[in-house]
């Protein structure tokens, strides 16, 4: 497909980071998503040890291409306009979409007593596995945004060893480096801090009222920065000590992805002011991994017009079908 190539003011990184999630491209994306939406139906998935999450699943009518399951960033949900976007997208050409919702994302506070945390792994790749099982497909594939992408590569990683069978797995613009992601949000534009820190407080009270034993309702309102948030859930409501153990947990840097053993794909913008792309450089080598990176983008963003159109849902489809369809497009009537 054509490259991405933006012109004016969509060549600025903030306009794309927040041109991607406005209410006038939601408008445009229902239309686009509306038939994902109208076979979509609420799934609660057992993740094992008592862990559940919960998801949204759409069927095609006739018979599916494959299953590709999405996985939202840091306090998205299966709502998230780039979800309906990219899964509109693939249901549209054929696929069968699973929607995820991470712990504490989405309408799934009420499922599990423990807040969410980024290193909660294994409840995530329970969940792919219950997928899988459930809505059993020869052609399985994962993708994933910002902290979603980050997850999406770790499940990768560990693929072979839970016994899972995935095609391909795409990382758009992943975390990298938690920590340095941190700083960025932390010493970057104010705007993307205030909004990370009204997200996840309005998630923790809506968690509190729920499970008022947690304890942290006083201490929450004391809490202004990202930095307070951290250094007093991190120690309280998690196996970490510190935040820098934390961060360290889920860092996908070094030889974290060596293990890899289907392709991954990871798409990222030079210019995101979220997930720094020198940090693609630490990455372990491997035959599996393909790293693209774009001049521009901004953070998961890709809008290559001023009709809001997405490049990215093009650019994902094209490379699920290339894994599908390695010798050429099938034939117009899209037979298998």
């Amino acid at each position: 497909m054509n490259d991405f190539a933006p012109t004016g003011l969509l060549q600025n990184c903030h306009a794309q980071t927040l041109l991607s999630s406005t209410r006038l491209r939601r408008l445009r994306i229902y239309p686009r998503a509306k038939a994902m939406l109208n076979a979509s139906k609420t799934v609660i998935l057992d993740c094992g040890d008592g862990h559940q999450l919960l998801g949204e699943f759409a069927t095609q009518a006739k018979r599916s291409k494959g299953i590709v399951t999405l996985i939202h960033g840091w306090e998205g949900n299966s709502q998230s306009s780039y979800m309906l976007s990219a899964g509109g997208t693939f249901f549209n050409a054929g696929y069968d979409v699973f929607r995820l919702n991470l712990r504490d994302h989405g309408p799934s506070h009420h499922l599990n007593k423990e807040l969410f945390n980024s290193a909660r792994l294994d409840e995530v790749i329970g969940a792919i596995k219950a997928i899988h099982a459930t809505y059993p497909h020869e052609w399985q594939f994962l993708a994933g945004f910002s902290l979603g992408g980050n997850f999406a590569l770790r499940v990768a990683a560990k693929a072979a060893e839970a016994d899972l069978n995935i095609q391909q797995t795409i990382g758009i613009c992943p975390v990298v480096d938690p920590a340095k992601t941190m700083l960025a949000l932390e010493t970057g534009w104010w705007g993307y801090e205030k909004y990370f820190v009204r997200k996840w407080q309005k998630s923790l009270q809506k968690k509190i009222r729920l499970y008022p034993e947690l304890g942290y309702k006083d201490n929450l309102l004391k809490l202004k920065s990202l930095r307070e948030m951290n250094k007093y859930f991190i120690p309280n409501h998690t196996q970490f000590a510190t935040p820098e153990d934390y961060f360290k947990a889920y860092c996908i840097a070094d030889d974290v992805l060596a293990s890899l053993s289907s392709p991954a794909h990871i798409i990222a913008a030079q210019d995101d002011p979220i997930i720094l792309s020198e940090d693609l450089s630490r990455l372990a080598a491997s035959q599996y991994l393909h790293i693209e990176t774009k001049q521009y983008g901004g953070h998961c963003g890709f809008v290559k017009n001023y009709q809001l159109d997405s490049w990215l849902d093009g650019r994902l489809l094209e490379l699920i079908n290339l894994c599908r369809y390695p010798s050429g497009q099938p034939g117009k009537n899209g037979a298998a």
